[in-house]
Formats: structure tokens, C-alpha cells, sequence
């Protein structure tokens, strides 16, 4: 049986109940995921100085997003594990094991003793717990960017997409600015650099706690159920013919995703995910750094912004996601692709002229929601370029593997800049060159609306 022709029958029913229930699954545990890794871009001044002291504060800086990138890096791997167990054996169990382990993780940056303490030695604790957490960051890419968008309907789908991807994006980042202000409240001044960057990593507990309440209740996608009750059917047609059935080659998902008839969608999928991944992470991801070190603003007025942020990214990628419903994924991304290309470098120019916190606020909130909306239809396009049988492989290591190159792009913009006067020239003439290779992607991909059902898309590129 050929992977497309095990998506032509008929889905197994599900109610509305459990269909809320996997994409509310969905976002939050991408959610989760997000919280658990906004919390060390909140602390980056602090943990720079703890673990990667230097007489430079941009090159202390630089090796806490270097931190950030070994994580991103680690995320392939995840979700090439994590995403073989999810096509194989169902994307629920994979979710939860994901999700709790990012949290468990987080929760033990908050234990690491510092170079204070340790000497070298906390430097090299603190990475190998990154790239621990980033196996588990890449399986949850692999459970949650496929259970939602398998669950819902057709015309729901770019919405969805939108609201896992985006959403979720926003909700870990308004968590984790919430967390933010709390701790900013509970440990001031001095006490925060103690006590105040450690509990924030500690909440970490909670996300793996309330993860596990969440997905254990929660049911499988429709279109897996069918493809595991095809194979089952298959099975049990062969053993009551009593014909000895053809023995077949059964691929690894990973195998297959590498094989000469996917791999090259894999790679020109990059393209997009490679230039929104880099447009999040240099403009939600970068924005708590801008704000403490260009903008000068207080604690308390840039978790105000940071969540005011987080709001407008939830907004602008469910509408920009819903947008690829109506005029195709492939147009939607050339759009958004041509909006941020001018839009994205113009708000870092503009941002150090500010003349208030309240405009501050403002160009931040547009260059947070612009830099999330470009990638809001990217979770159904991948979705929609892979037969069920290698979707989570498929799906996450596209997502992944792009995101950890975008994932290094605050590094790199940390090294470039001498000091904090030169960043917003730097990120403006990074954004402009990231939306160049979105665009290029946006313009080489196929349309794949509707193809979900159909066995995913796979014309030669």
C-alpha cells in the first residue's frame, strides 16, 4: 500500500469535545514548550553574568544565546526520534513525554550552581542541560504541529495552524512575561540576581506538571486512528486468508523522509521555515534583550510591552494562518513575505528614536506581530506536504531544523553589533536579509490547500 493510498478512506468520527481538546492540546503544549524556553531570553543579562562572565557585556550576552541556539540545534534530533514514535505508535504518547521533559529540564537550570561557585565547570553543566532539553523541545515540535491540525476541519485548518504555531508562541511568551513580572516583584534589585532568575527556571515544574493533567485525557488525531486501523485490517485480512502475504519492506519514517522521493521537499521547505523561524527569534526573541539594553525601559514597563506582544502575536498569526484559507498558503506567504520585507527593518530603525515608553510599546507590538505572522500558515503547509504515515517526522524536522539556523541568528546579531548602539542597524539589516529567503521559498513552493486528506503534496520542485 502506497503512503497517499493509506489516506483515502473514510475518518474515524470525533466529537467537538475532542476536537477543541486536541488543538487546545496543541497550543498549549507548543505553549509550554515556548514558556520553558522565553524563560532563559528573560534572564539572558543575568545568567551572561553568571555562567559566561566576560569584561565584554556583548560577549556575555552572545554566549547566553548561543546557549539558546545548542538547544535549537539539539531539536533535529528530537524530533527525529520523537517523531518516528509519534507517526509509529501515536502522537499523544510522544506529546506527553516531550512536554514534561522540557519542563523537568527548565526546572533544573534553576539548581545549576554558577561560575562563582563551581568555576568552568558551570558553563559546561549549564550546555549539556540545554542539549538535553532541546531532544525533548524537538519531540514536542513533532506531537503538537500534527494532532491539531489532523483533528479539525478543512476550513478550520489555516486558523489552527495560526493559533498552535503563533499562538502558542504568544501564550508561552505572555506566560513567561507574567512569570517575568512576578519575579521582578517578588526578588527587586539585588535579590532578583540571587534568588528571583532561579524560580523563574523552577516554574518549569509546573509546565510538566500541568502538561501531563492536559494530554493524558486527550485523544488520538483522526487520521492516525485511520491509518493504524488500515494496517490492523491489513494484517487481519492476510491471517484469516491463510495466504502467506508478500513480505514488505517497511521503512523508518526518518528513512523514508530522507529517501529520494521526500528529501527534496524537506529542504526546499527550509527555505520558509529557516526565514520565519529567523524573523521570530529576531524580533520576539530578541525584543526582552532590546528592550533592557537599547530602550533603556524599566522592569516593569517592558513585561507590560513583553505581554502586550505576546497578545498581538496570539492575533496577527491565527488571522494570518486563517488568510492562507482563503487565498492559498503559497500566496499568503508571499504577502506576508513582501510586507516584512520592508515593514520589519524599517520598525528596528525606528524603535531608539522612540519618543516615549508608550511608542516604544507600539513599534515593538507591530514588529512582534509581523515577525510571527509570516510563519503562522507554515505548520498546515508542512502538514499538508506529508502523507500521515511520516507527517510528525516530516513536519518536525522541517520546523526544526529551520528554526534551529533562525534559532542562531540572535547569536550571531550579538557578535556582529560592537555594542548595544549598533544593534538596531544590525537586526535591521539581518531581518531584511531573512525576508529575502522567505520570499525566495515563498515564491519556489507548490500550493498545497486542501492536500491534507489527499496524501500530502509531492511534485518535484
Amino acid at each position: 500500500m502506497s503512503l497517499a493510498a493509506q489516506n483515502s478512506a473514510a475518518l474515524p468520527a470525533m466529537d467537538q469535545r475532542q476536537v477543541m481538546g486536541a488543538v487546545f492540546a496543541s497550543c498549549l503544549g507548543w505553549a509550554l514548550d515556548l514558556f520553558d524556553l522565553f524563560v532563559l531570553l528573560f534572564v539572558a543579562p543575568v545568567v551572561g553574568r553568571l555562567f559566561f562572565p566576560s569584561d565584554h557585556a556583548m560577549l556575555s550576552l552572545a554566549a547566553v544565546y548561543a546557549s539558546f541556539a545548542v538547544t535549537l540545534l539539539m531539536r533535529p534530533l528530537g524530533s527525529a526520534w520523537f517523531g518516528s514514535y509519534a507517526d509509529r505508535h501515536g502522537r499523544k504518547g510522544a506529546m506527553i513525554i516531550a512536554v514534561v521533559g522540557v519542563g523537568l529540564s527548565t526546572a533544573a537550570f534553576g539548581a545549576l550552581p554558577t561560575v562563582a561557585q563551581v568555576g568552568l565547570a558551570a558553563p559546561i553543566i549549564f550546555l549539556v542541560l540545554r542539549l538535553v532539553q532541546g531532544v525533548f523541545v524537538g519531540g514536542v515540535v513533532a506531537s503538537t504541529h500534527t494532532i491539531g491540525t489532523e483533528s479539525v476541519a478543512p476550513k478550520y485548518r489555516g486558523a489552527v495552524s495560526g493559533l498552535i504555531g503563533g499562538g502558542g508562541a504568544g501564550l508561552g511568551a505572555l506566560l513567561a512575561s507574567l512569570t517575568y513580572l512576578a519575579m521582578s516583584t517578588l526578588f527587586p534589585g539585588q535579590l532578583f540576581d540571587v534568588w528571583g532568575w532561579r524560580c523563574m527556571f523552577f516554574t518549569g515544574i509546573v509546565s510538566s506538571v500541568l502538561g501531563l493533567f492536559v494530554f493524558s485525557s486527550l485523544e488520538e488525531s483522526p487520521l492516525w486512528k485511520k491509518l493504524a486501523a488500515e494496517k490492523a485490517a491489513k494484517a487481519a485480512a492476510a491471517s484469516t486468508s491463510g495466504v502467506k502475504a508478500p513480505v514488505e519492506v517497511v521503512r523508518s519514517p526518518v528513512r523514508t523522509l530522507f529517501s529520494r522521493d521526500y528529501r527534496s521537499i524537506l529542504f526546499v521547505n527550509l527555505l520558509l521555515t529557516v526565514g520565519g523561524g529567523s524573523g521570530y527569534y529576531l524580533t520576539s526573541g530578541y525584543l526582552p534583550t532590546f528592550l533592557k539594553v537599547v530602550s533603556h525601559a524599566p522592569n516593569g514597563a517592558a513585561a507590560a510591552i513583553l505581554m502586550l506582544c505576546s497578545v498581538a502575536v496570539l492575533i496577527a498569526s491565527v488571522a494570518a494562518g486563517h488568510l492562507s484559507t482563503f487565498i492559498g498558503r503559497k500566496s499568503a506567504f508571499v504577502w506576508l513575505g513582501l510586507i516584512r520585507l520592508f515593514a520589519l527593518p524599517a520598525l528596528f530603525l525606528l524603535l531608539p528614536g522612540a519618543s516615549s515608553i508608550t511608542m516604544v510599546g507600539v513599534y515593538a507590538v507591530i514588529l512582534s506581530a509581523l515577525g510571527s505572522a509570516g510563519y503562522a500558515p507554515i505548520l498546515i503547509f508542512l502538514n499538508e506536504r506529508f502523507p500521515t504515515a511520516i507527517r510528525a517526522t516530516g513536519t518536525g524536522l522541517s520546523w526544526n531544523i529551520g528554526f534551529a539556523i533562525g534559532g542562531m541568528m540572535p547569536t550571531a546579531v550579538s557578535l556582529v553589533a560592537k555594542d548595544a548602539s549598533q544593534l538596531p542597524l544590525t537586526l535591521a539589516i539581518f531581518v531584511g536579509a531573512i525576508s529575502v529567503i522567505f520570499l525566495i521559498g515563498a515564491f519556489i513552493v507548490p500550493e498545497t490547500l486542501g492536500k491534507l486528506d489527499q496524501g500530502g503534496v509531492r511534485e518535484p520542485v
